[in-house]
């Protein structure tokens, strides 16, 4: 090499029978996207988020049907706490599922994950009892640890440039998930009254009337979990030498023990992206439930919809999503970033909640575009919010520790979304009392609520607080 010369760049070498290696070799080979990868990303969190929500449209008739309620302005009181179950169990058990993800691989923790989803799913719709309904919610969310090992997926089988992309599928598949689920509830709950023409009073339908959504949901995720054969893993397994793929000079291979590990409660930009996420995630599952039981309401202020009507609008909403994924998501993050993008739906998202409570003086088609259009907005600037945050989340830490990152945003998120639908049950139970107050009456203390959460959410966007990885400043 003569003087001046830079000298030729290192080689990549990579280890035999390594998953992750050849995960590596794939993605140096590909130009493109990797289509392939990311429609699996995409179809096991669609599969895994529809339980969550898919009961709220079904939650206030169910409890009614349940007969645990004395008189009906208590119903949301016990709603929230079967609503909180699913979230209270996955956050106790969310960083268990991340270590095991960095332990054994992403691939036997989402295929296990899918597989809870269809059996305790389908128990759920079985309920004949609070404590049963209570139970299977429970242990639904406890053995779900899906959402720690997929986003670190997402990652891993997109090259650089890409990774905004494999991040915002999951994101996206999510919000879809969370959304459409209560959409599959509202359509296909009490089948017999909805559909007497279908369904008879003597089947199985009509004496268990929340089992058909659970099944619904329950099939659709038994096909992804049959594709989890297919799954490619992505984990490096070679022990003694570094997880990453190693750079030597020339062809000669240098072993290196693995490099030490900081502590990730210590790793401020993580932290603060996951605090900043939990209290967003606890204001989306408050606006959902809320959402749902404010529209089905007849007597205290709501809009006195089915349903099934409630069903209709989160379509539309999950629909918006999917399209807001494919022809503007990239753009919006191409020209703000995660932290910018985050900043501004956030601060768009408190006109749009405030509206609600004036639109119980709507009717008709003036009640129906104002409310298609807000639902649609709120969405579209939640996954935003939800995008941008876990970029930041899954940019703060190494390959070898994302699991696990992803493990302990998944039990603050989960514990946030527990809190969440349990304080949004008792707030709206609290708020049918005070139709006549003076001060923000009945439903409108609710949406205040809300918006206040929203608020803190975007305060803490900025700094002193959020500290932006590396890549981001």
């Amino acid at each position: 090499m003569q003087m001046g010369e830079q000298p030729p760049p290192p080689a990549k070498v990579y280890y035999d029978g390594c998953p992750g290696c050849a995960m590596d070799s794939k993605k140096d080979s590909r130009q493109g996207v990797p289509y392939k990868e990311l429609l699996f990303v995409g179809a096991t969190t669609f599969a895994s988020a529809l339980p969550i929500t898919s009961l709220f449209p079904f939650l206030y008739f169910m409890i009614r049907d349940l007969h645990v309620v004395q008189r009906e302005e208590d119903i949301g009181f016990y709603a929230g706490f079967l609503g909180a179950s699913y979230m209270i169990g996955r956050g106790l058990a969310s960083v268990f599922w991340g270590i095991i993800a960095d332990r054994i691989g992403r691939k036997p923790v989402i295929a296990f994950s899918v597989f809870s989803v269809i059996v305790f799913n389908t128990l759920f719709g079985l309920s004949v009892k609070y404590w049963v309904a209570i139970a299977t919610r429970f242990l639904l969310g406890a053995l779900n640890g899906f959402l720690a090992p997929v986003k670190a997926y997402s990652i891993e089988v997109c090259r650089p440039e890409q990774q905004t992309l494999g991040i915002s599928i999951v994101s996206t598949a999510w919000g879809m998930g969370v959304i459409i689920g209560p959409a599959i509830g509202g359509y296909l709950a009490q089948p017999v009254k909805q559909y007497p023409h279908l369904f008879h009073e003597k089947s199985v339908f009509g004496r268990f009337p929340y089992l058909l959504p659970c099944l619904f949901i329950s099939f659709f995720a038994t096909l992804v979990f049959i594709s989890c054969a297919w799954l490619p893993e992505t984990l490096h397994k070679h022990k003694g030498l570094e997880r990453t793929v190693e750079m030597v000079e020339g062809s000669t291979a240098q072993e290196s023990t693995e490099p030490p590990k900081n502590s990730l409660l210590k790793n401020w930009p993580l932290m603060s992206s996951i605090i900043t996420y939990c209290v967003f995630s606890l204001h989306d599952t408050a606006y959902v439930e809320i959402f749902s039981l404010w529209t089905v309401s007849n007597r205290y202020g709501g809009l006195s919809f089915s349903s099934k009507d409630v069903g209709q609008v989160l379509t539309i909403a999950g629909t918006s999503l999917l399209v807001y994924q494919l022809f503007a998501y990239r753009w919006v993050d191409k020209t703000f970033g995660p932290i910018q993008s985050t900043r501004i739906s956030s601060a768009l998202s408190i006109p749009v909640i405030a509206a609600y409570p004036f639109m119980t003086h709507l009717s008709g088609i003036r009640l129906g575009v104002p409310l298609y259009i807000a639902a649609i907005l709120k969405s579209v600037f939640a996954i935003t919010r939800v995008t941008g945050t876990s970029l930041l989340q899954n940019n703060a830490v190494p390959q070898e520790q994302r699991g696990a990152a992803n493990g302990i945003a998944t039990t603050a998120m989960s514990l946030s979304k527990a809190f969440a639908p349990a304080g949004a049950g008792i707030i709206f139970s609290w708020a049918q009392k005070r139709q006549h107050a003076t001060f923000f009456p009945g439903d409108q203390m609710v949406f205040l609520l809300l918006n206040l959460t929203e608020l803190i959410g975007l305060i803490l966007t900025f700094k002193p607080f959020l500290a932006a990885p590396q890549q981001y400043k």
